[in-house]
């Protein structure tokens, strides 16, 4: 195993080849930037070093500073004695250093790996090298220089882009924007950077220091009016997100008063962005993510994940055609049954339409989508499905149906096929239980568009095998997808968390409250739209057919709204047919529609749930909170009987699967940041006040009565009955 730390060796050419060693990724932490200054220094002084290279091991160059010590300052909220290595490494001991600098940049250089070789004097780099600045991902900006010496090396507008969209680009194109002085193949690249090091030492090459270049940034109202531009566009996609216009701000510092000027504002604004509550929520949720791969007696012992390169998929629907659309595009081959030539003709359609619309918006060369499309197959019966690793059903949610369904597939299915269910409520143990394959069957929730959107929801039961999990965890691995694996019940964790979030609103309604102001309250805490508009995008029978299973599996805390039933009874289905609580019109935005009002009048008239008659009073503060803690209430229920293993995948199924901002840091974590005694004693009063739907759990109970947060990890005297 390669050792950690920084390395020198001085060849007989008199160049000092330095390397970065911290496996896998080259991650730089104080102790490294210590020894980092510590040879550059010695190799300045030396009289045998005409030159130096910097490069990283194992062919990586460095994926910047270790974000773990963002969550040390997050913790104790205390920057003060964090140096400014801008300065103090950047800028004296390598752009200032008295002899040539060339990096040599194979694998990725990111972040603050990328910093350190901007500052070097010139950049040699392997093919398909990822270069980029991924800093605003995690709400603060780069603190290395990043922000002077990208729009010096690459332009104003490229650098700009790749700063606010975190979007890496290539080696070969970084050469064509002269980030890159050149490129070499990786068995040529140290030899190469130590020739183009000693032509800067014989002054046959140019000795560059970018943050003294100015000939690529142009005019500075050339400059300003790209700013401008960049920051409405700012405002208006990410208005919740600090980090953006400051890291404008920094750029445009460095642009009217000189790179050096640039670089102290840089140092200030990242110390003040590392203390944001952003960057806490941003750094909180990226660790959170890497937290999902790891599950105990699955991922932790010595099971190896087997191949799984054909699958069927039972149903061509939306759902269907969607993981059909997502595997074959990951090389995993699909065949697609249908229980007709009809229904499988527009399947295969809509799968060939998904792809066609990546290929239109870039996402998808038209290369690879002729390759995904020759491997799926269309068919009506089972012949097939004796050859294939995994079948997923997503056929309407119809118990019988689904029973009926497994049982044929344990019959015409190889013994180590894993039967896979894409339902998004039922409970597997009534899915499976006409079969002798309890052990194989799992649930593979996708969510809609499932091609899209990011959250795989894996669920097992009592029965079902570490390896089926382990093999299915590495499916989502393929496509592209992050794996929560959670417990069997009615919603499993994502839906049954936030089944109260889609029943709040109907109870507040029904006491009064403006529908159309509900939706702008839940828009401007951050969501992409308020749940009425999303009701009417997901069609009014699909919610009523889940509100049935939530009521059923949960009487004593579900809201029944007779609102949807009028709404049906009067025509309407939400976007499907144009008519809901919105407008729809192609080509335009929902507009809200006013002649759904006298059906709401009728379901309070109908509900009489209005204290006194007269509806009631409320800010939007109070809206807010009487939407979502009911979800974090369910949250906590779902926490206490450990159908998640953790909190924080809660908060990164609440991000990635019903898009909970990704800046509040999920729902547990906003949580958490609002307080469990507030949202108790809140829930407390509502349920004396309007009934059991707010009753807070004991789990909330317990915690605000401690004291402690929702999301700290479960106490002997708070042991939870674990369902993984």
């Amino acid at each position: 195993m390669a050792v950690t730390g920084v390395t020198m060796e001085i060849g007989s050419d008199g160049v000092a080849v330095i390397s970065i060693s911290n496996h896998p990724l080259n991650v730089l932490n104080a102790a490294m930037i210590a020894e980092l200054k510590e040879k550059f220094n010695e190799a300045t002084r030396r009289k045998d070093v005409k030159a130096i290279v910097l490069t990283g091991n194992g062919g990586r160059f460095s994926g910047g500073f270790d974000i773990s010590a963002f969550q040390n300052v997050h913790q104790s909220d205390d920057i003060s004695d964090s140096q400014n290595e801008s300065f103090d490494l950047v800028v004296n001991t390598i752009e200032d250093c008295k002899k040539p600098v060339v990096a040599a940049v194979e694998g990725l250089a990111l972040g603050g790996g990328l910093e350190l070789a901007m500052g070097c004097h010139a950049r040699i780099a392997a093919p398909k090298t990822q270069l980029g600045l991924p800093e605003l991902t995690l709400g603060v900006i780069p603190g290395l220089g990043g922000t002077q010496r990208l729009p010096r090396l690459v332009g104003v507008s490229k650098a700009v882009e790749m700063l606010l969209f975190s979007k890496p680009i290539t080696s070969e194109e970084g050469k064509l924007l002269g980030l890159i002085d050149d490129i070499a193949s990786s068995e040529e690249l140290l030899r190469a950077s130590r020739l183009w090091a000693l032509g800067i030492a014989e002054r046959c090459k140019p000795w560059v220091r970018s943050l003294h270049r100015t000939d690529k940034i142009g005019s500075q109202s050339e400059a300003q009016g790209v700013l401008r531009a960049a920051r409405e566009q700012a405002k208006r996609t990410a208005p919740n997100m600090p980090q953006h216009l400051a890291c404008l701000d920094v750029v445009e510092e460095g642009i009217l008063r000189g790179g050096y000027h640039g670089l102290l504002k840089e140092a200030a604004v990242s110390k003040e962005l590392l203390l944001s509550n952003t960057s806490k929520a941003l750094t909180h949720l990226f660790f959170a993510q890497r937290a999902t791969a790891k599950l105990p007696k699955v991922t932790d012992v010595s099971l190896k994940p087997r191949n799984v390169k054909k699958v069927a998929i039972i149903g061509g629907g939306i759902m269907g055609s969607g993981i059909a659309t997502a595997l074959i595009l990951s090389n995993i081959s699909v065949f697609l049954k249908e229980i007709n030539s009809e229904y499988l003709l527009k399947g295969m359609k809509t799968i060939e339409g998904n792809i066609q619309g990546l290929v239109t918006r870039g996402k998808v060369t038209q290369d690879k989508a002729r390759k995904a499309l020759s491997i799926l197959k269309g068919v009506s019966d089972y012949s097939e499905f004796k050859e294939v690793d995994m079948v997923i059903e997503a056929v309407i949610e119809d118990v019988p149906l689904k029973q009926k369904i497994f049982s044929e597939l344990e019959k015409v299915c190889s013994s180590c096929c894993i039967l896979a269910t894409n339902t998004s409520s039922i409970d597997l143990n009534v899915v499976g239980e006409k079969t002798n394959s309890q052990d194989r069957i799992i649930g593979a929730h996708f969510f809609s568009p499932a091609h899209i959107m990011p959250l795989l929801e894996i669920v097992r039961t009592e029965k079902t095998s570490p390896q089926v999990i382990l093999d299915l965890l590495n499916v989502g691995k393929i496509i592209k997808k992050v794996s929560i694996v959670v417990g069997n019940c009615t919603g499993f964790a994502v839906n049954r968390t936030f089944f109260p979030y889609m029943q709040g609103p109907h109870f507040l309604v029904n006491l009064g409250v403006d529908l159309f102001r509900i939706d702008r309250v839940i828009r401007n805490f951050g969501l992409p739209m308020g749940p009425f508009q999303l009701q009417d995008l997901g069609g009014y029978r699909l919610g009523l057919a889940s509100g049935k299973e939530f009521a059923n599996a949960f009487p004593d805390r579900t809201f029944k709204s007779l609102l949807t039933e009028l709404l049906v009874k009067n025509g309407r289905n939400g976007k499907s047919n144009g008519k809901g609580f919105y407008i729809h019109e192609k080509g335009s935005r929902p507009k809200p529609d006013p002649s759904v009002l006298p059906i709401i009048e009728e379901s309070r008239q109908l509900m009489n749930i209005m204290p006194g008659g007269k509806p009631i009073s409320v800010t939007d503060k109070e809206i807010l909170e009487m939407v979502l803690f009911p979800a974090v209430n369910e949250a906590c229920r779902v926490l206490d009987e450990g159908v998640v293993a953790r909190a924080s995948d809660l908060d990164i199924a609440s991000v990635l699967g019903m898009s909970f901002p990704s800046y509040h840091g999920g729902i547990m974590f906003w949580a958490d940041a609002v307080g469990s005694n507030h949202i108790y004693s809140s829930l407390k009063k509502w349920s004396e006040m309007y009934g059991s739907f707010f009753k807070p759990s004991r789990f909330l109970e317990e915690r605000a009565m401690k004291g402690m947060t929702l999301s700290a990890a479960a106490t002997s005297s708070l042991k939870s009955n674990s369902k993984l």
